[in-house]
């Protein structure tokens, strides 16, 4: 009897640890659409998810270049990690600075998929492997085109860039212009404050250098549709 007390949560977290990885390789089928832990959880509390798919061909380039170079600028590079951007995060935080994330647009999709919210060291032992298998497994264009579809742009229940679009501007993700997009993609930390069509000056800054730096992207995007 003692045995089965062990056996089963034994089994259980056994199962709970593998499932990340399992569901990253059905994640390789262009048909299976994921959904995030933040769409399960508003579903199971009945909170509206508005999420429409649409594959990364139908997506304006100028966005997801936005999104590259506000997110993650050598996504394109890396095997998961910025391991370079990583080791300067930590230097800054062994000197005491404030310290400043260091998420790639891959470890976002990972946290988006598999964990959850917020800033925790747990969490984020949890997301670094996760991010290298999902490197490892999927086509960088297959990261982008789902993390398009499950990060959250909007603050009533929006995920994804079809109903983040529409939200905001009215508009299908190929239908966005260079400042649109730029101002979606500056919009990503924080949908719940940052409000795209109706930026701040502050957010307006930060579009212009993201709107500039995507129109000179092509030494960055080059893993992604053109």
């Amino acid at each position: 009897m003692r045995r089965r007390w062990v056996f089963y949560p034994l089994l259980t977290l056994v199962i709970i640890c593998a499932l990340p990885f399992v569901l990253t390789l059905i994640y390789r089928i262009d048909a299976v659409r994921p959904v995030s832990t933040l769409m399960i959880a508003r579903a199971v509390t009945g909170d509206p998810v508005d999420r429409r798919w649409v594959e990364i061909d139908d997506v304006a380039p100028r966005l997801y270049q936005s999104v590259l170079m506000s997110e993650d600028g050598q996504f394109c590079s890396h095997h998961g990690i910025d391991l370079r951007e990583l080791r300067a995060v930590i230097d800054d935080a062994l000197e005491g600075e404030r310290p400043r994330g260091a998420s790639t647009i891959t470890m976002q999709t990972a946290k988006n998929l598999f964990l959850w919210s917020g800033r925790s060291f747990v969490r984020k032992g949890l997301e670094m492997p996760l991010a290298v298998w999902i490197d490892l497994v999927l086509p960088k264009q297959r990261i982008m085109e789902i993390y398009l579809n499950i990060a959250e742009w909007g603050p009533s229940g929006q995920f994804g860039i079809a109903a983040g679009a529409d939200y905001h501007f009215g508009r299908q993700p190929d239908g966005l212009s260079a400042r649109q997009s730029a101002l979606l993609a500056v919009t990503l930390p924080n949908p719940h404050v940052r409000d795209p069509a109706r930026p701040t000056a502050d957010l307006n800054r930060v579009a212009d250098v993201i709107q500039g730096r995507a129109a000179q992207s092509g030494g960055y995007d080059w893993c992604l549709p053109d």
